[in-house]
């Protein structure tokens, strides 16, 4: 005779980011390519690919429509180093380099399906999207740069006369 444990119905969704899929419940902690977001903010993924439970699932096609997962950032910064090394054998070719991949830390804060949006007490001030890019603002102190060496050299130009 078999028991069967009753387990809460516990939501989860697959959410895509970064060009990787992620499956996701409330109170999920996960790592994930740099998002322009800073710490504290909310984030929202719309791009939801599946949302069910334990008892029914829905699959998007690609997305669901009206399917929203939200975030809070926790943390920026970078991950482990990942080596790469070349070699072509009997040539005495060898490189070795490395890199640090950005990434962000996220805490899923609610899954919402069929257009639900976060109630007031869960929205935050300040909501991020991840596709949107971030300006940068226009470099003035280059400008300086090149106009405080521009000066030493039309002194020098004035003493050599």
């Amino acid at each position: 005779m078999f028991l069967f444990r009753r387990t809460a119905r516990v939501m989860y969704a697959v959410i895509k980011t970064g060009g990787k899929q992620y499956k996701v419940a409330k109170n999920d902690v996960i790592v994930v390519e740099k998002l322009p977001a800073t710490v504290g903010t909310r984030v929202e993924f719309d791009q939801v690919l599946m949302v069910g439970d334990t008892a029914k699932r829905q699959i998007g096609t690609p997305v669901i429509a009206g399917a929203l997962v939200t975030a809070t950032v926790l943390n920026q910064g970078k991950g482990d180093k990942i080596l790469v090394f070349k070699k072509k054998r009997r040539q005495n070719y060898r490189r070795k380099n490395g890199h640090r991949q950005f990434e962000t830390v996220l805490r899923i804060a609610g899954i919402y399906t069929d257009g639900e949006k976060p109630g007031p007490a869960e929205a935050p001030a300040e909501i991020a999207k991840p596709a949107a890019k971030v300006a940068k603002a226009p470099a003035k102190p280059a400008a300086k740069k090149a106009a405080a060496k521009a000066k030493p050299k039309a002194a020098k130009a004035k003493k050599a006369e």
